[in-house]
C-alpha cells in the first residue's frame, strides 16, 4: 500500500452476516462491497451449511480477492463477513478475520469492529493461565475468554465472556448453526438488523442493507446480543446499563452519508454541520465554497446554502488511483497530493476561496492540499473544519491512539492556522456539533475533543501490539 494515498483517519473494521439464505456468502460479498469503505487492508468471509465452516481470508480489496470460483466453494445459509484496517502494528493476513476457531469439536468464528481498553491486562492474565495466542489481535482474548467459559454452554459462555471486556466493540460470531450480534453497552460502533424475505441480516451500515434490498429492521441497541438460529430471533441484554457514548466521529468522517446510524442519517447531519458552521462564523469574506473531496463534500453544501455563497468543486478527484502506483521520481514534488486532487486553476485564480474540510487530525496532508490551492491563485484562503479539534487520542478503534498524532494537541488554532498557510481557520464547537446531530451531550462519545472517557483506560492500552 502506497502511504501517500492514506491521507485520512481510518476505523478498525465493518461486519455484515447473512442467516436463512442460500445465497449468504454472494450476498456477504455484496455487503463487504458497500463497507469498504470501513477498512481496506483485509477481508473475508466465512459460510456454514450447518454442519461445518469454509472460509476465505486474504489482503486487499473486496472486489480483488473474491472470484465467481469462490462462491461454488463458499456454500451454505449463514455467513460472517468482514473487512479490516489495523488501528496500531503490522497489518499482516494473520490478523484477517472472521478469526475462526476449533474448539470441543465445534467452530466458531469472529468479525469484530472496536477496540478493547483492557486487552493488554487480559492477555496478560489469560497467557499466565496458559492460553497461547496465535494472533495480535485483541479479539482473538474474546475466544479465549468464551473457552474458559464453554463449560456453561455456548450461549452462558458467550455472555459470560463478554462480560469481562470494557471497551468498544460491534461482534459478530457465527458458530456451524447459529448467527450472533453483540453490542457494547455504550453503543460505541454502530449495528444494525434486516431482513430480505425470510433471511436475517447484521451489518456495521444501513448502506449494506440497502445494496442487498434487505430492510431495515432496528439497530443492535447498546449491551444487547442477540442470536439468530433455526428458531428465529431472540433477543438477551445481560448486562448493565450505561449511558450511550455513540462514537460521534461516524457522523462527521466514518460512516457513509446514505447509511442512517444512530437513529439518524449521516448525509443530513454533515449539512447540518456545515449550516452550524455558517451560524458560528457568519463574516468570512468569501467568493465561493469548496470542499477537499469527497470528505468535506456535505458540510460544505451546508454552509454554502447557509452561507449564501456559491458552492463550487475547486479540487477534482480522480477516482481512479489504486492502493499502490509506481513511485513517483525525486523531481516530481507534490505527486502523493495531485494524483489524488487536482485543482481548477482557473476557477480559483484571484479568487477568496473558503474551504469545508470534515477534520484535521495529523495536518500534513492538509498542509499540503492548501499550498496546491495558493499556487493554483488563490488570494485568500480561508477554512472551516465541522468539528471541534482533535486534542485526545481514541482508545475504541480510530487509528489516532497518541496526542503525538495529533496537530491540536500541541498546537493553538493561531499556530495551525499559521502552519498549514491560511488567511483564517475555524472549528466547529462542541455544542454546534451537538446541535447539529440534535442529541445531548450524554449520547455521544466527545472523548477525542473533551478527554472525557466514558470507559477508563486500563493500564498497558497502547502499549502492546493489538489490532482488529
Amino acid at each position: 500500500m502506497n502511504h501517500l494515498l492514506d491521507d485520512g483517519p481510518k476505523d478498525c473494521c465493518g461486519v455484515f452476516g447473512v442467516y436463512g439464505h442460500p445465497e449468504a456468502a454472494r450476498l456477504t460479498y455484496y455487503g463487504l462491497y458497500a463497507l469498504q469503505h470501513r477498512g481496506q487492508e483485509s477481508a473475508g468471509i466465512v459460510v456454514s451449511d450447518g454442519h461445518s465452516l469454509k472460509d476465505k481470508r486474504a489482503m486487499g480489496l473486496v472486489p480483488d480477492i473474491f472470484a465467481e470460483n469462490d462462491f461454488k466453494r463458499l456454500t451454505g445459509h449463514i455467513s460472517c463477513g468482514h473487512v479490516r484496517y489495523s488501528t496500531t502494528g503490522s497489518s499482516l493476513l494473520a490478523n484477517a478475520q472472521p478469526f475462526i476457531i476449533n474448539y470441543a469439536g465445534h467452530s466458531l468464528c469472529l468479525g469484530h469492529n472496536g477496540n478493547l481498553t483492557n486487552a493488554f491486562e487480559l492477555r496478560q492474565r489469560l497467557e499466565r493461565e496458559g492460553s497461547i495466542f496465535q494472533t495480535t489481535m485483541d479479539s482473538e482474548i474474546v475466544m479465549h475468554l468464551l473457552a474458559r467459559n464453554i463449560h456453561l454452554g455456548f450461549e452462558e459462555g458467550l455472555i459470560a465472556a463478554l462480560g469481562e471486556l470494557k471497551g468498544a466493540y460491534s461482534f459478530l460470531f457465527m458458530t456451524e448453526d447459529t448467527l450472533v450480534a453483540a453490542r457494547d453497552p455504550f453503543g460505541f460502533r454502530p449495528l444494525c438488523i434486516g431482513r430480505l424475505e425470510d433471511a436475517y441480516v447484521v451489518a456495521s451500515e444501513t448502506c449494506a442493507l440497502d445494496l442487498i434490498d434487505a430492510r431495515f429492521l432496528r439497530q443492535v441497541e447498546p449491551g444487547e446480543v442477540i442470536f439468530i438460529d433455526k428458531k428465529g430471533l431472540r433477543s438477551v441484554k445481560p448486562f448493565r446499563r450505561e449511558r450511550h457514548a455513540h462514537c460521534i466521529f461516524e457522523f462527521i468522517y466514518f460512516a457513509r452519508p446514505d447509511s442512517n446510524i444512530f437513529g439518524q442519517n449521516v448525509y443530513m447531519v454533515r449539512k447540518r454541520q456545515g449550516a452550524q458552521l455558517a451560524k458560528e462564523y457568519p463574516d468570512i469574506p468569501a467568493d465561493f465554497v469548496m470542499p477537499f473531496p469527497d470528505s468535506g463534500n456535505y458540510a460544505a453544501l451546508g454552509y454554502a446554502r447557509a452561507a449564501g455563497l456559491p458552492f463550487e468543486m475547486g479540487m477534482i478527484r480522480n477516482h481512479y488511483v489504486g492502493r499502490t502506483f509506481i513511485q513517483p521520481s525525486q523531481d516530481m514534488r507534490d505527486f502523493g497530493v495531485r494524483v489524488k486532487l487536482n485543482p481548477v486553476r482557473e476557477l480559483i485564480q484571484g479568487k477568496r476561496v473558503v474551504i469545508v474540510e470534515d477534520s484535521v487530525i495529523r495536518g500534513t496532508t492538509t498542509m499540503a492540499r492548501v499550498k496546491n490551492i495558493r499556487q493554483a491563485g488563490a488570494s485568500q484562503v480561508h477554512m472551516l473544519v465541522s468539528c471541534p479539534p482533535h486534542r485526545f487520542p481514541c482508545h475504541y478503534g480510530i487509528d489516532f491512539s497518541t496526542k503525538g498524532e495529533l496537530i491540536a494537541c500541541h498546537h493553538s488554532v493561531a499556530e495551525i492556522k499559521a502552519m498549514l498557510g491560511l488567511d483564517s481557520l475555524h472549528y466547529l464547537s462542541i455544542e454546534g456539533l451537538l446541535n447539529s446531530t440534535k442529541t445531548s451531550r450524554d449520547g455521544f462519545c466527545l472523548a477525542c475533543f473533551d478527554g472525557n472517557y466514558p470507559v477508563p483506560i486500563a493500564e498497558g492500552t497502547g502499549k502492546f501490539c493489538l489490532e482488529r
